[in-house]
């Protein structure tokens, strides 16, 4: 049976990190920092992200890291996962994405590094880019939750996670998609959700889930339902909990095959002793401050890591 969690991460140093104008548009998690220049953003991320890196390193878990280039444009570089997939048949998977600069993140250079330089076997690309021609996005693992054993896609139906694509990559990849819409109050009106991963999250044994950001009944009891049938135990947050980065969490193993979930510092904060028991019971918590990285790229701990199953060459 196909693995939920890897033990090997890939993630991008950021080298021009700051506030993308052209994702701000409808990611509401963004907030400009004033005050803050271009050049300093970067460092704080560059601080955040090195920190981040030696804690999950220090628990035993791969991280392989690439540079991010100054060649391109890229301030979002640091969220991998928009971008590819991997996967343990070899497949590789590559995305389209809203941002047009965010387009020029993909790098054949990394998939070329994976192979000849960390010992990976890639048999194949399932390349999805075209749709951007067509003004169509489903991007990556942010778009889609993946439960990889039981082969379910869970997707909250956005202006970047587009139901044909994903239909798509549900056929390509032998999985069953468990669509729905997830919303969140912008401004005192319910707007889409532009990725799923900022209000779900399943792990081996148990999932978290934003309920109430799923206002159809029937849609957020189907959404329940499927991972309950599939034997996760449902941790529930609140609206404010997501706006917190609590559903943006990974599980991820060690070397040695001990479990933790990844989460922000503020995330991790924003949680209630019963929700950290909860979680506990399965597995230990890392968590690491990426207050500068959530709000000026609207993404945390989740988006930075691109999990990593491609097989042994």
């Amino acid at each position: 049976m196909e693995k939920q969690s890897t033990n090997t991460l890939m993630m991008i140093r950021p080298v021009q990190f700051r506030f993308n104008e052209q994702t701000a548009v409808n990611n509401y998690y963004q907030k400009v920092i004033d005050g803050i220049k271009p050049e300093e953003a970067n460092q704080k991320a560059q601080a955040e992200f090195d920190a981040f890196v030696n804690k999950l390193r220090g628990k035993g878990v791969q991280v392989i890291v690439f540079d991010d280039t100054t060649d391109t444009d890229t301030p979002d570089s640091i969220f991998p996962n928009n971008w590819i997939s991997f996967h343990n048949d070899g497949r590789v998977g590559l995305y389209p994405m809203y941002a047009e600069n965010r387009r020029l993140e993909r790098r054949d250079d990394i998939l070329e590094s994976l192979q000849k330089e960390h010992g990976l076997k890639i048999t194949d690309t399932i390349d999805f880019t075209g749709h951007e021609e067509l003004g169509s996005f489903l991007e990556g693992t942010g778009s889609m939750i993946l439960d990889r054993p039981n082969k379910l896609c869970y997707a909250a139906i956005s202006l970047r996670t587009d139901e044909k694509i994903l239909d798509e990559f549900c056929d390509k990849f032998g999985y069953k998609a468990v669509k729905f819409i997830a919303n969140q109050t912008v401004d005192g009106k319910r707007m889409p959700i532009y990725h799923t991963n900022v209000m779900m999250c399943v792990a081996d044994d148990f999932a978290i889930l934003c309920a109430d950001s799923i206002d159809n009944e029937n849609e957020r009891n189907h959404v329940i339902t499927s991972l309950q049938n599939s034997g996760k135990e449902v941790v529930e947050i609140s609206e404010d909990q997501k706006h917190h980065f609590a559903g943006n969490m990974l599980q991820v193993k060690s070397t040695d095959g001990t479990p933790y979930l990844v989460m922000s510092a503020a995330a991790h904060q924003s949680l209630t002793q019963d929700q950290i028991q909860a979680i506990e019971k399965h597995c230990e918590i890392i968590s690491s401050s990426l207050d500068t990285i959530e709000a000026l790229g609207g993404g945390s701990a989740r988006c930075m890591m691109a999990e990593v199953f491609l097989p042994k060459a």
